[in-house]
């Protein structure tokens, strides 16, 4: 086998969904260092959840728009971390659903990356409990996905 089939992987876009849980802290300093050692861009994405929230919660414009607002000031947060770090393209998404649907059919074809990182489990949701957003992505995703643990 000639060096050449034996250079590593360099990716260019590097995708990483964030919430609160430890698992996806773990997600996003691995996908800054690998942005940063690969000079790859950095897309962070954050999914509003429909299971978090009830039925009064959802009629009420104020509270949807409200929510919306937060996780967008969250994920400048982390923009901000990760422009300090020395990532020099850094982009934020938002989009509202299932965590891993959202993420495999609408966010992934959208922002065009080649590897996903993920933590392991969620910080919340019925969905942890009946199967996991991270197997689910790992199974569908149309690209590379890493799941950190």
């Amino acid at each position: 086998m000639s060096a050449s089939h034996l250079d590593p992987k360099r990716f260019s876009k590097i995708l990483v969904g964030v919430d609160d849980s430890p698992d996806a802290q773990l997600a996003f300093r691995f996908a800054m260092n690998r942005a940063k050692q690969d000079k790859a861009e950095l897309d962070i994405v954050s999914i509003l959840e429909e299971d978090e929230i009830n039925i009064y919660q959802a009629l009420n414009k104020d509270y949807i728009q409200n929510k919306r607002d937060d996780l967008e000031k969250h994920l400048q947060g982390y923009r901000k971390i990760a422009e300090d770090f020395g990532i020099k393209k850094v982009e934020t998404f938002t989009a509202e659903g299932d965590a891993g649907e959202t993420i495999v059919k609408d966010v992934i074809p959208h922002v065009d990356p080649d590897l996903l990182v993920i933590g392991s489990s969620s910080k919340a949701g019925v969905a942890r409990y009946f199967g996991s957003q991270a197997s689910y992505m790992a199974k569908y995703s149309p690209i590379s996905v890493l799941v950190i643990r």
